[in-house]
C-alpha cells in the first residue's frame, strides 16, 4: 500500500457526465492488480473530510486510470482539477480478480460505471478475443472503453431505453450468450461488476448454468482499510465471519462468499 500525492497527467471528460483521469505514480502502476482500487483525497482541505473509493481502470506507462462519474460533490471537484495539479492517493487496495487459467474462456459483464475494474481486467489479459457486455442507462451514457481493454474484446452494448444496441438490461445479453452454441461446452468463467440488482441476477443466472462467477462490489467507503467497517455486507452461510468487507476481504468476491438475499 502506498500513500503519495500523484500528479494529473490528463483528466478528460469523455461522455455528458463521466471522466477519465491518468495519475502518475509508478510506485502504485508496478503494484496494481485487477479490481483493486484507490482512495483519492479530492482536494487539500478538509471539506470533504473523506477519500472517495475509485476503482483502477487500466495503466499506461507510468499512469494509472481512474475512472468516474460526477455525483456528489467529491466528483464533482475532481472534474475541476487538471494537468499538473496533484491528488493525495492511498492504494492499491482490496483483492482484486483471479486470472482466468488457460482451459477458461472470459465473459466479462458490466453495468454503468462497472466497466472500470473490468477495463483493467481485459487489458490485463492474454486470451483470445473475449466477449465484452456493456450495459447504459442511454446512448448518452456509453463509455468507449475498446483503446483500453486490449483491442482482443469483442463487445457488445444493451441500453436500457433502447437508443444504443440491444434495447434492454444487459442481463439479456448475457441470457442469450450462455444459450448460445458459442457457450456450449465451454469452461466459461464470468467477470462482473454494475448495480446491485443486476450482480443478484448473474449470481442466479451462474448457479443455474453452473458458471464460475467473480464479483466486484461497490459500496460506501470512509477508510478503504477495514478499520471502519462501513462498508460490511453479509456473507453467505458457507463463510466462517457473519459479514465481510468490501474493503478488505473484497472487493472482487465468488458468488458463493455473498447472502445474494441480504444485499
Amino acid at each position: 500500500m502506498i500513500e503519495q500525492y500523484a500528479e494529473i497527467a490528463f483528466n478528460d471528460q469523455i461522455n455528458e457526465n463521466t471522466w477519465l483521469m491518468g495519475l502518475r505514480s509508478s510506485e502504485i502502476v508496478k503494484s496494481a492488480k485487477p479490481g483493486q482500487f484507490v482512495m483519492i483525497r479530492v482536494r487539500s482541505s478538509s471539506d470533504p473530510l473523506l477519500r472517495r473509493p475509485f476503482s483502477i481502470c487500466g495503466i499506461k506507462k507510468d499512469l494509472f486510470l481512474v475512472l468516474y462519474r460526477v455525483v456528489g460533490q467529491g466528483t464533482a471537484i475532481m472534474a475541476q482539477v487538471g494537468e499538473g495539479d496533484e491528488l493525495s492517493v492511498l492504494g492499491p487496495l482490496g483483492k482484486g480478480f483471479r486470472l482466468p487459467k488457460k482451459d477458461q474462456e472470459p465473459v466479462l459483464v458490466a453495468g454503468g460505471i462497472g466497466v472500470a475494474p473490468l477495463a483493467f481486467l481485459a487489458q490485463s489479459m492474454k486470451a483470445k478475443a473475449f466477449p465484452f457486455l456493456m450495459g447504459f442507462g442511454s446512448a448518452g451514457e456509453i463509455i468507449d472503453l475498446e483503446n483500453l481493454s486490449g483491442g482482443r474484446v469483442e463487445i457488445s452494448i444493451a441500453t436500457d431505453d433502447g437508443t444504443a444496441g440491444h434495447g434492454g438490461p444487459v442481463t439479456d445479453l448475457l441470457e442469450t450468450f450462455l444459450k448460445s452454441k458459442k457457450a456450449k461446452g465451454k469452461n466459461l468463467s464470468l467477470f462482473t461488476c454494475g448495480p446491485k440488482p443486476m450482480l443478484k441476477r448473474i449470481a442466479e443466472m451462474a448457479r443455474y448454468h453452473k458458471v464460475l462467477c467473480q464479483f466486484s462490489l461497490e459500496a460506501n467507503m470512509a477508510c478503504g482499510l477495514g478499520a471502519c467497517q462501513g462498508c460490511a455486507i453479509r456473507a453467505s452461510s458457507d463463510e466462517k465471519n457473519p459479514y465481510v468487507l468490501v474493503c478488505r476481504d473484497g472487493p472482487v468476491f465468488p458468488a458463493h462468499a455473498i447472502d445474494w438475499e441480504a444485499l
